[in-house]
């Protein structure tokens, strides 16, 4: 039987570490590329803007014609044709004449400014002017935000609407990038029943499956979710059906370190504990091993500890076999809390930060979801102190940050 013995955090991002394999890549439309990681570096295969285009609704003309026109001294040049956007003219402005010009709409020939329409009155083919424009004035000219051949994006980058844009504008209609894990869910307890208005007595709603599902959505990735009750056998068949079949597992509950742990020994009856209990606050009874080579991390039942393990050593896992560096920004923040902590643990204590202090602790045990609510980020507490006091300096991580998003 493995023997449980709290390792330190450090030890277990070592051992997870040492059983991740970075999943293979696929090409696909750039419609679906929303939170995928980025498969290869992107060049562009052309200029954007592809031509000197109008950043304003006016008139394209020749700059110095506009040099003595003010509100005093009208000047006036006759119009020769139209530009809306996605057109173009075949005309070439010459001394004393302009184009009216749509946003968006190439600069036609000889043209190298643009006026307004609010500076302008138009009668007829003649316009009046009554202000200057210098060269290149409101033109973004071509290439200017990209150049044909530049290298405009690196590989492995976690795609957000804004570089979609712009592998978008680059020429791309399909993009490589690393396959979605497929994730299994599986929530134990004989405890748990679906949300309703009545509980019977002893009994829990299972929240962990909406928290932790809707977790693993958030990485873009595959969920699958199922069920067992505390039952050996049934977890057992759970389990190796989902070895089969998905990248990850994740199980919460059945994790606590005392004799008689469901999911715990249903592992190690199938495949490998690789260690059972880290030391760490809330989330101790975390595990890790593997069936089938599947990976499989045992979280606590507890919703809150449940959450934690997820964003300590989930998140980082399935970032990470997809290619992206995960190294979420840790800050420094002025304690306006005292919190004790044990010489040897790490903590991960659920608080309230903002640009300057920590203002107050949600530290109400490993089963208040309500903490991750009412909180914005975590307060890392390392095995070498034994607390915060009032006034210390301490590290914080912002939730927002752990999601890359």
């Amino acid at each position: 039987m493995f023997l449980s013995e709290l390792i330190g955090i450090e030890d277990a991002f070592k051992i997870i570490r040492n059983n991740q394999k970075v999943k293979e890549y696929e090409t696909i439309s750039l419609e679906d590329a929303y939170l995928r990681v980025l498969g290869e570096d992107i060049y562009s295969y052309h200029d954007s803007p592809p031509f000197d285009k109008s950043a304003m609704d006016g008139y394209a003309l020749i700059a110095k014609d506009t040099f003595s026109a003010s509100n005093n001294n009208p000047i006036t040049i006759t119009i020769i044709d139209e530009i809306r956007a996605g057109d173009f003219s075949e005309k070439e402005v010459h001394d004393c004449e302009g184009i009216k010009i749509s946003t968006g709409a190439p600069i036609p020939k000889g043209a190298d400014g643009v006026l307004m329409e609010e500076f302008t009155i138009a009668n007829g083919n003649n316009l009046e002017i009554y202000s200057q424009v210098t060269p290149m004035e409101n033109i973004a000219p071509k290439g200017e935000d990209i150049k044909k051949d530049d290298k405009i994006l690196d590989k492995a980058i976690l795609l957000k609407p804004s570089t979609i844009g712009l592998i978008a504008s680059a020429g791309y209609d399909k993009v490589k990038v690393y396959k979605k894990p497929k994730i299994k869910l599986i929530t134990t307890g004989d405890e748990l029943v679906e949300p309703s208005k009545t509980l019977e007595k002893a009994h829990i709603i299972n929240s962990n499956k909406y928290i932790i599902s809707n977790m693993i959505k958030s990485l873009g990735c595959i969920v699958e979710i199922d069920y067992c009750k505390d039952n050996k056998d049934e977890v057992k068949i759970a389990i190796l059906k989902a070895s089969k079949e998905c990248d990850i597992i994740l199980t919460t509950g059945g994790t606590a370190i005392s004799k008689g742990d469901v999911v715990v020994d249903a592992v190690e009856l199938i495949g490998e504990i690789l260690f059972h209990g880290v030391a760490i606050r809330p989330g101790k009874p975390f595990a890790f091993g593997k069936v089938n080579e599947t990976p499989i991390f045992m979280l606590s039942g507890n919703p809150s500890a449940a959450m934690t393990q997820f964003d300590i050593f989930i998140r980082k896992y399935i970032f990470e076999i997809q290619g992206l560096k995960y190294n979420p920004s840790i800050l420094k923040r002025i304690s306006k809390v005292k919190i004790p902590s044990n010489l040897g643990r790490t903590d991960y204590i659920k608080v309230s930060s903002d640009d300057k202090h920590v203002n107050y602790s949600l530290n109400k045990g490993s089963g208040i979801i309500h903490s991750m609510v009412a909180g914005n980020s975590y307060l890392i507490i390392d095995g070498n102190n034994e607390g915060i006091k009032k006034g210390d300096i301490a590290d914080i991580i912002f939730f927002k940050a752990m999601e890359l998003i």
